[in-house]
């Protein structure tokens, strides 16, 4: 059936009218002869048949053929719907495939190795060579020697400074020796491999803080924090106490500063998921220990470049001693906050200056000093129209009214600007010191917000090109497609992979489809997308970032179990090179990690012939739809190697 079905209802017609003008004419299409009358017989016979037969006869033939023909066009341009470009590739791999690419039968999903080196295996001969050993932990856009050259004002050398186009490694970042996978979650909150991050320097640092411990070939996470002595639990407690933090009203959380992100940790058994990060400082590898947790964490800082994230996103907003000076740049980090903060969602800050008269001289500042800073904090807070609903201890929580138009200052108040650029228009964007205008959507309570509830944005029309009918279409489609993936690999669901990223998110519906508190997904939505739809995610209670693929994502190598790319490759055809957002892949890949990459089946091919120099094991799937659809699957495994002390390759 693949092999005659690519051929055309037209095709088809025409052979059909051949084969019966041939047998009108003594022949087949093929030149193989009927039996041919004599005269004699012809003309014995015409005298049985008369000419009303002959008309009546004529009458059906002609009835017979043109239904035919009407049959075999229709059935044609059925064939042909959603054929375009790819259709000879489609042909071709059809014809000459030795695969059935409907199965996968070659790729092992499973963890092999438990961190032990072979060091008498060979290795392949790649196109691109192993990265020096000291590039283990390489961070592109958050390297240390870059980012000394750039001003230390407004935390600007923190923040992300990724390398010329020449200066790209085009080598493949090794895992440390003894590299293991990671302990599957939930025993990853409280353990991490030392041979993954092997840095104690937090273990002695933070040791009285309870944040982290080393024993023997672990580390422990307590739980604690500087805030929460008594363990992340009981800190969330006494926040739930005043939150709406167990009924699905909070669903995302963005934790700014979040050390090694233990309260990411505990609020993920409440079904709160949180967007933490801090940047790459002396605190050494804070967000690489939250990663290897299984907790959603990024490399970034609040400085002088709007955060990667969309207006009205996140439900609650948390500070606990993250040492960012809320009071200064005349409120702009409050303010940032404000535009990524719901209409009705919360504050939180734990720490100085909050309850300053009680801890001013632990803290080692003036009474002074503190006062000040509490009073620009509260100034700012009314500004923004937060409200005050608790302060106990050194714990204060403010709320973000419904709605702000009827409590905010008039545009003609002294001192006050409203932002009048997009407020979902951040990329590389300076932070401003200016009130977002505007109100949100009401938000229904988690889950139901995942798939019954429409997204506000959706119902109000503000995303172009997306209906009520086609949020729900997109939903069905993924539903089918990731039916597909698990099919295949049916590791998917099982607890294997932990950290799941979405390269090109679309609408989120792959990680709707995929939801599983065994996993959670950071849906990035690329800055040159189409459609801005990373606002609809959040309101869908999902997280993400934006981010542009020609350069590298800010997190550690390592960090990613799974890797979806839906259309991705045909996005940035043409924008940058296919290997560096495929070495850029590889980086962020575990070993042992899986790549699933969705594409019209000419850029497939592009991608397919690097990825075999990655050192990966693939395989093409065909569409869920047939092998007649010229979209196809890559289904790719990142086999384990590492460099030893020697830099020489072992696997």
């Amino acid at each position: 059936m693949a092999r005659y079905g690519v051929r055309s209802g037209f095709a088809i017609t025409k052979n059909l009218i051949m084969l019966v003008l041939g047998m009108s004419c003594g022949k087949t299409r093929y030149g193989a002869p009927w039996r041919v009358m004599s005269s004699h017989q012809t003309g014995a016979m015409a005298t049985k048949l008369n000419s009303g037969d002959n008309r009546s006869r004529s009458f059906v033939y002609i009835f017979i053929i043109a239904s035919l023909c009407g049959f075999f066009y229709l059935f044609g341009r059925w064939q042909r719907s959603g054929f375009g470009k790819g259709d000879l590739l489609v042909m071709d791999i059809t014809k000459t495939s030795n695969t059935n690419c409907n199965s996968i039968p070659n790729l092992n999903f499973e963890t092999h190795h438990s961190g032990i080196t072979d060091n008498d295996s060979t290795s392949q001969t790649l196109d691109f060579p192993a990265c020096d050993a000291n590039f283990t932990d390489y961070t592109p856009c958050q390297d240390q020697k870059r980012a000394m050259k750039f001003p230390r004002n407004d935390m600007i050398y923190r923040e992300r400074h990724c390398p010329p186009q020449e200066e790209k490694l085009k080598c493949l970042v090794p895992a440390p020796q003894g590299y293991v996978t990671p302990f599957s979650w939930p025993k990853s909150r409280d353990y991490v491999p030392y041979a993954n991050a092997p840095y104690k320097a937090l273990t002695v640092e933070k040791a009285i803080q309870n944040w982290i411990q080393y024993e023997g070939n672990v580390f422990r996470f307590p739980g604690g924090g500087t805030q929460f002595p008594q363990g992340a639990d009981a800190y969330i407690d006494q926040l739930a106490s005043v939150i709406p933090i167990d009924n699905g009203t909070v669903r995302t959380a963005l934790d700014t500063g979040c050390g090694v992100a233990s309260f990411g940790a505990y609020l993920w058994k409440r079904n709160v998921i949180a967007m933490s990060f801090a940047p790459r400082d002396n605190h050494e590898a804070q967000v690489q220990f939250a990663l290897e947790r299984g907790v959603p964490a990024v490399i970034g800082v609040l400085g002088s470049i709007k955060m990667p994230y969309p207006s009205k996103a996140f439900d609650m907003a948390h500070c606990s001693r993250c040492l960012i000076p809320w009071g200064s740049n005349d409120g702009k980090y409050m303010m940032e906050v404000d535009r990524v903060l719901r209409p009705g969602g919360y504050w939180v800050l734990s720490g100085p200056p909050i309850n300053w008269k009680n801890n001013y001289k632990s803290w080692q500042r003036t009474l002074e000093d503190l006062e000040e800073e509490q009073l620009k904090i509260e100034s700012i807070a009314k500004l923004l129209c937060w409200e005050k609903i608790s302060e106990k201890g050194e714990m204060a929580i403010w709320q973000k009214k419904s709605n702000t138009e009827s409590c905010r200052p008039t545009e003609n108040t002294p001192g006050i600007q409203f932002c009048s650029n997009d407020p979902d228009d951040v990329w590389y964007k300076k932070m401003e010191t200016c009130v977002s205008a505007g109100s949100g959507g009401d938000y229904v309570a988690f889950p139901e917000r995942l798939y019954d509830a429409v997204p506000p944005r959706v119902v109000s029309g503000s995303i172009p090109g997306v209906s009520v009918e086609k949020y729900m279409e997109d939903g069905k489609k993924w539903k089918k497609h990731v039916n597909g993936y698990k099919r295949m690999n049916g590791m998917i669901d099982s607890g294997r992979y932990r950290n799941v990223m979405d390269m090109n998110a679309g609408l989120g519906g792959f990680a709707a489809a995929i939801h599983s508190s065994k996993l959670w997904v950071m849906n990035v939505v690329p800055n040159i997308a189409e459609t801005n739809t990373l606002g609809v995610i959040y309101e869908r209670g999902l997280i993400g970032i934006y981010h542009d693929w020609c350069e590298a994502f800010s997190t550690y190598p390592r960090t990613y179990d799974l890797i979806h790319a839906n259309g991705l490759f045909n996005l940035y055809n043409d924008r940058c090179d296919f290997e560096d957002i495929l070495l850029e892949m590889d980086r962020i890949l575990r070993p042992e990690g899986a790549v699933i990459i969705r594409d019209e089946v000419d850029v497939i091919m592009k991608v397919k012939n690097i990825a075999t120099s990655l050192r990966w094991d693939t395989k093409l799937a065909d569409h869920e739809d047939g092998p007649l659809v010229p979209e196809k699957i890559l289904i790719a495994v990142k086999r384990y190697w590492a460099v030893d002390n020697q830099n020489n390759t072992t696997t």
